[in-house]
């Protein structure tokens, strides 16, 4: 047998990598400042040489294992009740002690951005929670975006601990930690909060491949994800752009780039701030616009930190002031509040510009929202007419049908496939015991709600499924009103998504909570995340915590009709119905055989409503609140509770 000889070098990296492996290691999540669920078997797990024994110190007591031969270990804590500050100590060849942990109730809260939405995000309408945020034993866990197409992954790429003290509070979800205050003002029980949301996501990626039994061809799709030359085969076929890549923007390749206060604008048109352009004399027109207006500024703000409010801005943006930038912001969902440094501003005409980029759609700045700049009491309005220039304009993407083996291509983005940010963002801790699931998603759906029903029973039924907790609590959000309000019977995508929301209440021990008054129309991220949270909340006293009391607004049980008028009986009706602003109910539509839908009459007799119209004689189908925005929808109970839309046929 011959033996390669190992250098000086060789062996110390050798002994570098074997002392590396020696390591034990533990979850991202199992860090300091966790919280683990009370009156549950806790597993603490990790990784190390096979063969090598840990021990684990808890709460005076020591608990030891030996690693299996691929190099994992696991150790189950008893059920412990709710505690802390406690301290964990894990020895193997090396020693880690992890401090500060809570023992409380642990929440799973996932989707799409309005559970991403940051209390940072909206520090306007929520400065004093944020300003008067004093409470430690309230945690939040924010999972780094990670799409994996392979299968679960074992670990997180990063993330901490963080409380509900200070500046600390700021990237919590703003519906988690309503949510979670609620709870800990009740029970003075340690809350912790693992977040686990991407926003512009579709359901079927939080799905993990255990729900998707009844769904053969996402198996499909999924068996597919995980052969990685397959990935790489359709990667070479995506969809690029004809034009050249170097910057064609003629605001940035003159002799002075367009936001510098010496440029001079020639042949600039005039357009208004709020507005789109394509509502303005721009015709189809993605690429990039630029903005600029000389802006009066009075001496009383000199020198002083003032704050700049763009509103929202379709897709992104660039903001400058005196040719320094400001802001910028790279899609077109969050606010554009910009911090105005003291130096910047100066006493008379001040030279605003800002770039807009625009991929699709409508371009331009979002009606009903604030335009201002501001310092103290002094506030210069920035609305109005503005001076514009096109910089650039996009070419149409081009696409190949098919690679070169003949393989059609499908298009992948790898945080919208199935069970893709399940895999990534969820499945590393599933061995964790959970409260409970808070759910706030949909919105990436309604191009295809009929479908999302279906979604959602795999969705409640495979995270139980991956969490071994057949029965816990899932507390999910019905989308609220967003878009142009509708006065008229109409279509609605969004509607019939929220009514495959409706239908998953069909599982067991789930809970809707209904939003449809606590949307805007011009803003798919709502400003009240409160109302959301404390909703939420109120599922979850019922649910999670068996307490007697009305969660829910009224949902339609059933109906019968009697000389031509409906009569409708509802669950959660609570101490009875009511009409919120004491007008007339409205938001009824009947139609009849023809399905031409007309608004109604309807009033409330007992725990009953009463719908009729005198064109609609005999009434086939009904509609309530049938709207992407429906105008008032005013059905209630008296706890303040709003109905769910729903439509029916008779």
């Amino acid at each position: 047998m011959k033996f390669k000889r190992i250098t000086g070098i060789t062996f110390f990296i050798l002994c570098l990598s074997l002392s590396v492996q020696a390591e034990v290691k533990l979850p991202v999540l199992i860090s300091d400042g966790m919280v683990l669920q009370r009156d549950a078997r806790v597993p603490v797990w990790g990784w190390a040489d096979p063969g090598e024994k840990i021990t684990l110190s808890f709460k005076g007591k020591q608990y030891k294992t030996t690693t299996a031969k691929d190099g994992k270990w696991s150790i189950e804590l008893p059920e412990m009740k709710a505690g802390g500050p406690f301290q964990m100590r894990i020895s193997g060849n090396n020693q880690l002690e992890i401090d500060d942990i809570l023992i409380g109730d642990v929440w799973l809260c996932t989707g799409q951005s309005n559970m991403v939405h940051q209390l940072d995000i909206h520090d306007v309408r929520y400065a004093e929670e944020i300003a008067t945020a004093n409470n430690p034993n309230i945690r939040h866990f924010k999972v780094p975006t990670t799409p994996v197409l392979s299968g679960p992954e074992e670990d997180l790429t990063g993330g901490e601990w963080q409380k509900a003290v200070g500046e600390e509070v700021r990237p919590f979800s703003a519906v988690a930690y309503f949510f979670a205050k609620k709870i800990y003002e009740k029970y003075q029980i340690p809350i912790g909060l693992i977040n686990a949301s991407v926003g512009g996501t579709p359901i079927e990626a939080w799905i993990p491949e255990e729900g998707y039994t009844n769904f053969p061809e996402k198996l499909e799709i999924i068996e597919e994800n995980k052969d990685t030359a397959f990935i790489n085969r359709q990667k070479q076929f995506q969809p690029v752009n004809s034009g050249p890549k170097e910057i064609r923007d003629k605001g940035l390749t003159g002799a002075l780039p367009w936001y510098d206060v010496n440029f001079e604008p020639k042949n600039w048109r005039r357009i208004n701030i709020p507005g789109y352009w394509e509502d303005q004399g721009i015709k189809d027109l993605n690429g990039v616009v630029w903005y600029r207006r000389e802006v009066e500024i009075p001496k009383s703000m000199v020198g002083k930190k003032a704050r700049l409010f763009m509103g929202r801005i379709v897709d992104a943006d660039e903001v400058y002031i005196n040719s320094v930038l400001v802001g910028n912001k790279t899609y077109q969902y969050p606010q554009r509040r910009y911090d105005v440094p003291d130096t910047l501003l100066k006493p008379g005409k001040n030279t605003f510009t800002i770039k807009v980029t625009n991929y699709n759609g409508k371009g331009g700045f979002v009606p009903d929202k604030p335009y201002y700049i501001f310092t103290g009491q002094d506030t210069v309005d920035l609305k109005g007419y503005w001076q514009y220039k096109v910089g650039e304009v996009f070419k149409p993407f081009v696409r190949s049908r098919n690679n070169l083996m003949g393989e059609p291509v499908r298009r992948i983005n790898p945080q919208n496939e199935p069970a893709a940010l399940y895999n990534g963002m969820i499945a590393p801790y599933v061995q964790l015991p959970v409260k409970g699931i808070l759910w706030y998603q949909g919105e990436s759906n309604t191009g295809n709600p009929q479908a999302y029903d279906e979604y959602m029973m795999a969705l409640i039924s495979g995270l139980r499924s991956v969490l071994q907790q057949p029965e816990a609590p899932f507390i999910y959000a019905q989308l609220p009103n967003f878009m142009d309000v509708s006065y008229l019977p109409e279509e609605s995508s969004w509607a019939e998504l929220r009514e495959s929301q409706l239908k998953a209440l069909q599982n067991s021990n789930t809970a809707m909570t209904v939003n449809i008054d606590l949307g805007e129309w011009n803003d798919i991220h709502p400003d009240n995340k409160k109302d959301v949270g404390e909703r939420m909340a109120l599922a979850g006293l019922k649910l999670a915590y068996d307490e007697d009391l009305v969660y829910s607004g009224p949902i339609y049980e059933n109906a019968t009709v009697e000389d031509g008028k409906v009569i409708l009986n509802f669950e959660h009706t609570g101490s009875g119905l009511v009409s919120n602003d004491g007008e007339p109910l409205s938001e009824f539509a009947l139609a009849g055989e023809d399905g031409k839908f007309v608004r109604a009459h309807a009033k409330i007799e007992g725990d009953r409503v009463i719908v009729w119209s005198d064109e609609i004689p005999e009434p086939k189908y009904l509609r309530y609140a049938w709207a992407d925005n429906p105008d008032n929808p005013n059905l209630y109970n008296k706890e303040g509770l709003p109905a769910s839309p729903f439509r029916i046929e008779l």
